[in-house]
């Protein structure tokens, strides 16, 4: 074993940091993932929640026709789909199956390379919390998924909009920390932040607020009213935006209300990356993030173009996860930009 207090070598570095962007992409693969479960409603289709035991799937009819038993005492099952039968369900149970199945085989990606790390010294000891919180955050996020899936199988058979935007968060969240660690590791720098750093790191978090909006069009299935562009009905501001009270309310809970919250802050997001983009041009900047300032604009087009597209055909399931995985692709091309200048 080396000594854990003595520094790595770029070597080490390099192997880690391959390490956990190869996490990174199968986090991307949930996600992705986790949106077409959605989009299909297979969401609700597993009614119980076993994380050591339930990683084995029903292997005879007769374990098949005991876990549609427990889906037909489900609200989902008597309220939308009673016509189903047994073959039917194996058509939804198979997505949310694989969605959790990946969720075990993440943490077994993470953990074994990390013990492996541990043990050969390339993670020296005053990093082991990070990585231990890294962990931590990738487990919790299984049981917020499972607390969301909770919320389908009381009376309505649609989950909590609130918990579907928080296990979202929470896998952006992990995403995030395991992506910047990696990008330290690969780009060490003892520098200070670039003055655009501010700039970059707040077009960010905007950008994320945008995102994390649409986990609120997905759960109250806002995309499926409205399904014109740029008008909203009549106008390109709709009736009924304020109809419920308390005001507020309106923001989280009313599908008028989400839906053009999303399109102002997904066109305000654009503007602001154009107006980035075209001030970048001209500024003194490291050379990884100019082609990052290029990637920004050509992703933020693409993601808008998708949104208005997913919009206009009422969220077709392959347009819905895609807009979902571009989402994603524009939030790590920030995180990039916001790295290369905090370590330029």
């Amino acid at each position: 074993m080396n000594n854990v207090l003595s520094e790595p070598t770029p070597e080490q570095n390099r192997a880690v940091a391959t390490w956990l962007l190869t996490v990174c992409a199968l986090v991307f693969i949930m996600v992705v993932l986790g949106g077409v479960t959605r989009l299909t409603g297979s969401g609700l289709s597993m009614t119980d929640w076993k994380p050591v035991t339930g990683f084995l799937p029903p292997l005879t009819d007769e374990a098949w026709n005991e876990e549609f038993s427990r889906y037909q005492e489900s609200p989902e099952f008597q309220k939308k789909n009673s016509h189903m039968d047994v073959d039917d369900f194996k058509g939804i149970f198979w997505l949310e199956y694989l969605h959790r199945l990946l969720g075990r085989l993440i943490g077994i990606a993470f953990a074994v390379p990390f013990v492996y790390f541990l043990v050969r010294g390339y993670i020296p000891a005053r990093q082991w919390p990070r990585y231990t919180a890294m962990f931590v955050l990738g487990g919790m996020q299984g049981v917020l998924g499972w607390y969301m899936v909770k919320s389908g199988l009381v009376d309505n058979p649609n989950v909590s909009q609130y918990r579907l935007t928080a296990h979202l968060s929470a896998a952006f969240t992990v995403y995030a920390f395991m992506l910047w660690v990696a990008l330290s590791l690969l780009y060490p720098s003892d520098r200070g932040p670039h003055p655009w750093f501010k700039r970059t790191a707040l077009l960010w978090g905007f950008v994320t607020v945008t995102i994390l909006s649409g986990g609120f069009v997905a759960g109250l299935k806002a995309g499926k009213i409205y399904n014109t562009f740029p008008l909203m009905g009549d106008g390109l501001v709709p009736p009924g935006l304020f109809a419920m009270d308390p005001a507020w309310i309106n923001l989280f809970e009313n599908t008028t209300t989400v839906q053009f919250d999303h399109r102002v802050l997904a066109i305000s997001s654009l503007l602001l990356i154009i107006l980035y983009w075209f001030k970048a041009r001209s500024a003194e900047l490291p050379a990884r993030t100019g082609k990052a300032a290029n990637a920004l604009l050509h992703t933020g087009l693409l993601q808008v173009a998708l949104g208005i597209t997913t919009l206009l055909m009422a969220v077709p399931i392959f347009l819905g996860a895609l807009h979902q995985a571009v989402a994603l692709l524009l939030f790590s091309v920030l995180l990039y930009l916001a790295h290369s200048l905090y370590r330029y």
